[in-house]
Order: C-alpha cells, then sequence, then structure tokens
C-alpha cells in the first residue's frame, strides 16, 4: 500500500523539478527576447549644444518608431557645420533611453556635442585629433557624443557601460561620454 503513496510523491515532485527548471529558464532569458507586455511611451529630450536647438520628443508609442519624431531627432542631431541630417539608428536612441533610467534622472536634456558627422566633417575632425576614427560610427548615424547637465560625467559613464549595449568612449576633460551601436566596449580616461 505505500507504493502507489511514494509514486504519488515522485511524480509531484518531478513535476514540482520541470516547473521550476521551466521558470528558472524564463528568469535567465535575456530581456531582449522578452515580449513586452505593457509597452510604454519612449520621450527623448535633447539640446543642440552648436545650434541651440532644443527637442522633445516621443519617438517611441504604441508599440513602434514613430517617423516623424525619428526625422525631427535625425535633423537636431544633424552635420551642423556641413548642414546634412542622416536617419539615426533607433537602437542608439533605445541606449539613451535606458541611459536616462540607469541616472535616475527621468525627461533629462541631453547635451549633444555630436550626432551625426558626415565623410568630409570626420576627416577635418580627424586631421585636428587623434580621437577621431577614421571609420567611425558617427558617420553612420550610429554614434553620439553627449553630457548630462547636473549629472556627473563619471556617473554617465557608469552608467553606460553597465548597459552594455554598445561603445563608451570617455572624455573626462571636454565633460562628455561617446556611445554607439557597435560591439560593447569602452575606452578612456
Amino acid at each position: 500500500m505505500k507504493k502507489p503513496l511514494e509514486d504519488k510523491h515522485l511524480v509531484s515532485r518531478r513535476g514540482f523539478l520541470g516547473t521550476l527548471v521551466g521558470v528558472s529558464g524564463g528568469l535567465l532569458m535575456p530581456a531582449a527576447f522578452a515580449a513586452p507586455t505593457n509597452p510604454v511611451d519612449r520621450v527623448l529630450s535633447f539640446y543642440n549644444t552648436h545650434t541651440g536647438e532644443k527637442l522633445t520628443t516621443t519617438y517611441w508609442a504604441e508599440g513602434q518608431y514613430q517617423q516623424d519624431s525619428l526625422k525631427e531627432i535625425g535633423w537636431l542631431l544633424r552635420d551642423h557645420r556641413a548642414e546634412q541630417a542622416h536617419a539615426i539608428d533607433p537602437q542608439l536612441l533605445d541606449t539613451i533611453h535606458a541611459l536616462q533610467s540607469c541616472i535616475e534622472k527621468p525627461n533629462c536634456d541631453f547635451h549633444i556635442i555630436s550626432g551625426y558627422r558626415s565623410p568630409k566633417t570626420n576627416a577635418k575632425l580627424r586631421s585636428k585629433s587623434s580621437g577621431v576614427a577614421k571609420k567611425s560610427f558617427h558617420m553612420r548615424g550610429k554614434a553620439i557624443d553627449i553630457r548630462v547637465p547636473g549629472v556627473d560625467i563619471a556617473r554617465v559613464r557608469k552608467a553606460a557601460v553597465s548597459l552594455k549595449a554598445g561603445g563608451v568612449g570617455y572624455y573626462p576633460r571636454s565633460n562628455f561620454i561617446h556611445l554607439d551601436t557597435g560591439r560593447p566596449r569602452a575606452w578612456g580616461s
């Protein structure tokens, strides 16, 4: 008579272990693979330090990127030297949005030092500084140089590195960080 009762508990343990493994796998799944259950609008605010222009826009709403907002962002982040705009990688915008949460500064203005750069502008800047890459992500709309007023640049860097979302360059003497959508890496001191 004991055997059926023991089998019942054995099955129950197996079921429990199976459920535990399933739940654990779900918890370990990277956030990128998890389907959003309640998408929230994503808002960013920018101030272009060279042109004085400001923009606050909802670039993601109702589960998709907002094309008009992406165009406005592309214009604000244009190469102001050449007056050329370029599409900005939405992944870069998502990184900036995530950074906003990490530094616990919602609705902050990101001051733009450099966004898109035309190849001609990049070559000119490269001739004056060894810190400008020949094949810069800026020339593809996949990089931005920023600062956040009121937030120590070392704190911004630390938060950006913690995201592991791309490249993070640290330029404390010039008080800005570089973000790009390349492979995760960090440089500067």
